[in-house]
């Protein structure tokens, strides 16, 4: 029987072709993860899939921006001006998350969470804020010993997280603050 006359051959002889023999198409259909670390490597080594849980670890803050944050720009965005700024407030609103943990900070962001950093607060070198929409959320600028600076914006209960930082990363809890800037 000629393949080309039975649609149901052909489609079937086209995917186990598909599945026996790798593709560059099926490859690219994986996730990929990126897992970017700024702490000590440790003679364990980690799959890139996922970070495993050390025991022990406890979650302080896991959460995305402060939703004020994305109300008062999607408010603002009516104006042409403001409109880059809303469209930067949704996607902080939807596809950014910040968890602190009594062992390391996840910065999870990308449209399906594939963009992952993290760093244990060893590293960190100071935390300043700057507080937003007259102090109900702020901006938490961390810096870590290598001189990376790690920006969180829109970060709810800020003070406390960025007191929490200092505290675990071993460092004289003053906090370096600037005035209210905008929105």
């Amino acid at each position: 029987m000629d393949v080309r006359r039975d649609p149901s051959r052909h489609f079937l002889l086209r995917m186990t072709c598909a599945t026996d023999f790798p593709s560059e198409r099926n490859k690219t259909r994986k996730p990929i993860t990126h897992l970017h670390v700024s702490s000590k490597p440790t003679s364990k080594p980690t799959s890139a899939a996922g970070a495993p849980k050390p025991a022990g670890e406890t979650i302080y803050f896991d959460g995305g921006a402060h939703y004020g944050d994305l109300v008062a720009n999607l408010l603002l965005g009516f104006t042409l001006l403001w409109l880059p700024l809303t469209l930067a407030a949704v996607f902080r609103a939807f596809f950014l998350r910040y968890r602190f943990t009594n062992v390391r900070v996840t910065v999870i962001s990308g449209l399906t969470g594939q963009e992952r950093s993290d760093f244990s607060y060893d590293v960190i070198k100071d935390v300043q804020v700057v507080p937003r929409f007259v102090g109900e959320w702020g901006d938490v600028i961390i810096t870590l010993k290598d001189g990376t600076k790690v920006d969180l914006r829109s970060v709810p209960k800020f003070r406390e997280i960025a007191k929490y930082c200092l505290e675990l990363a071993k460092i004289p809890a003053v906090l370096k603050q600037s005035g209210t800037k905008g929105v």
